[in-house]
C-alpha cells in the first residue's frame, strides 16, 4: 500500500477573513513500509500535511489518495500526537484495548492482542497502572500501544516526544526504531528536531516556510540502526547540516513574524 499526496493544497481564513494559504502543490507519494519525516520552520504546514493525510481536514485543492491496498475497503490510519490523550480513569491495559472494543474480534483474540502490545512497548508489569501513575515515556509508550493495537495500515505521529526531556526522548527514539522494526509500517512523522529526523527517516521531506511547499525530499542513506554510532557520525551530521541550511533562512524569518 502507498499513499499519494497528489498537487495538495490547503488554504484556510485569516483573521481578517481573506484566504490564507498554508500548503501549496504537495506532490509526495508515502511507500509500503516507508518511513517518511516532516521537517520545516514553524507554521509550514506540517500538522496540517499530516492532518490531511489523516483524513481529520480536506485539501482546498489537489487529492490524497490510497494505491495497493488489498482488500476492498478504506485504510486503517493510527495517529499519536504530542498530547498522547490517554484517559485517566483507564488503566494502562484498558487505554490499549480502547480502539478494539467495536471490532468483531473474540474476547480472548482481543485479550491477546493487548497483551502482546503491552509486552512490545515494555509495560509488562504496568497493566493495572493509571496514567498518573506512569513517566512521560511510559505514557507515550503507552499511546504508541493503543494506536498499534488496532493494527492500522498508516501510522501518523505528529511531534510524539517533543514534551519530554531529552533523554527520555533519544530512549524514546530507539524504543520507537524497535517497535517500527517489527511492525514495518508506512510511517509519516513530524518533527522540529533535525537529528530526530535523521536518526528516524528512510526520507526527510523539508518544507519551506507558508504557504509551505516542498523545498527537497533527501533520502538518508545510511543503515537504520547506529545512525549516530562513531562509524556514521560524520555522515550523520552532513545530513544535519544539509537540511539545517535548508531551513535555516526560512526559519529566521519565521521567527521574525512571530
Amino acid at each position: 500500500m502507498r499513499i499519494v499526496i497528489d498537487h495538495v493544497g490547503k488554504q484556510y481564513a485569516g483573521p481578517d477573513g481573506s484566504p490564507v494559504t498554508a500548503l501549496e502543490d504537495i506532490c509526495l507519494c508515502i511507500e509500503e513500509e516507508e518511513f517518511v519525516v516532516l521537517v520545516g520552520p514553524s507554521g509550514c504546514g506540517k500538522s496540517t500535511l499530516l492532518n490531511m493525510v489523516g483524513g481529520l481536514l480536506a485539501p482546498s485543492s489537489g487529492r490524497i489518495f490510497v494505491e495497493g491496498l488489498a482488500e476492498d475497503r478504506d485504510p486503517s490510519v493510527g495517529m499519536v500526537f504530542q498530547e498522547v490523550g490517554l484517559f485517566p480513569w483507564r488503566t494502562v491495559e484498558e487505554n490499549i484495548g480502547f480502539g478494539l472494543e467495536e471490532s468483531s474480534l473474540p474476547p480472548e483474540q482481543k485479550q491477546q492482542r493487548i497483551d502482546r502490545h503491552i509486552e512490545l512497548v515494555g509495560l509488562s508489569g504496568f497493566e493495572n497502572s493509571y496514567p498518573h501513575q506512569l513517566s512521560g515515556g511510559m505514557r507515550q509508550r503507552a499511546g504508541i500501544a493503543r494506536t498499534l493495537a488496532i493494527q492500522p495500515d498508516l501510522l501518523l505521529m505528529d511531534e510524539p516526544f517533543s514534551a519530554l526531556d531529552a533523554q527520555t526522548r533519544t530512549l524514546m527514539q530507539e524504543e520507537l526504531l524497535r517497535i517500527w522494526e517489527q511492525h514495518r509500517l508506512s510511517t509519516l512523522y513530524v518533527t522540529h528536531n533535525i537529528q530526530e529526523a535523521v536518526y528516524l527517516a528512510d526520507r526527510v521531506v523539508v518544507l519551506s516556510r507558508r504557504p509551505g511547499r516542498i523545498n527537497r525530499i533527501i533520502p538518508i542513506d545510511m543503515p537504520r540502526r547506529g545512525r549516530d554510532g562513531a562509524e556514521h557520525i560524520a555522515r550523520f551530521n552532513g545530513y544535519c547540516d544539509l537540511i539545517w541550511n535548508l531551513i535555516r533562512k526560512d526559519a529566521e524569518e519565521a521567527l521574525r513574524e512571530v
